[in-house]
């Protein structure tokens, strides 16, 4: 899943600030399972905003909604209706493009993307991709260099390793779980295979994708 993380309220505020009526609009996938825009959440952040606001003497009006998705345009086309001045997301950045793409009004982050990740327990991920558009996980034996890498090498591991643990001292070394596992496997053989350096364009060029066959990316 995307996880994501409310930015401080300070900041929130900072954004919305030159506005009368904002809207804060949930999301009911990904960000209310990372506990951070579900209905409890946009409950909540509006009455911060409220205490905030009034502090500063400012007199901005708060409502809520939250909607199954916001990275699909017919979960956020009853947004229309409503009376607002701005958005305020509480949704991934994907939630954020789509809503300033579909309505007429400014729209704001309330939170920050993190990455792609698997659940870890209550509230808790690891990340585990990147989405860098080109996966090499079938070589690595499912554990991503380039996310659980603090370098990101894909040949690995660095000179830095230490009894398994990466430099940074905040991790296990990825490349030597990718050995381990490897040989779990009874596939060491794999951990010599070189893997090419990634083309990136693939990531950083593709401005839609289509994948219903009817169309190309570009």
């Amino acid at each position: 899943m995307i996880v994501v993380r409310q930015k401080p309220v300070e900041e929130i505020c900072s954004m919305v600030a030159r506005h009368r009526n904002v809207l804060l609009v949930g999301c009911n996938t990904c960000a209310a399972v990372a506990l951070a825009g579900g209905e409890k959440e946009v409950d909540t952040l509006i009455e911060l905003l409220k205490l905030t606001m009034r502090r500063k003497g400012e007199t901005t009006e708060f409502s809520g909604c939250v909607l199954q998705r916001q990275c699909e345009p017919e979960f956020i086309e009853h947004l229309d209706d409503r009376v607002y001045d701005a958005i305020l997301s509480l949704g991934c950045g994907a939630g954020v493009a789509l809503l300033s793409e579909s309505a007429d009004k400014p729209v704001y982050p309330a939170l920050d993307t993190l990455f792609i990740g698997a659940s870890q327990g209550f509230a808790s991920w690891r990340a585990e991709c990147s989405a860098c558009g080109k996966c090499v996980l079938g070589q690595t034996a499912g554990i991503c260099p380039v996310t659980r890498c603090a370098k990101g090498i894909l040949n690995g591991p660095c000179g830095g390793v230490n009894n398994g643990q990466c430099e940074l001292g905040d991790r296990p070394c990825a490349w030597v779980e990718i050995y381990d596992r490897l040989e779990t496997l009874e596939r060491p053989e794999d951990f010599k295979e070189i893997i090419q350096p990634k083309d990136n364009s693939v990531k950083t060029t593709y401005n839609k994708l289509d994948l219903s066959g009817e169309g190309g990316a570009r």
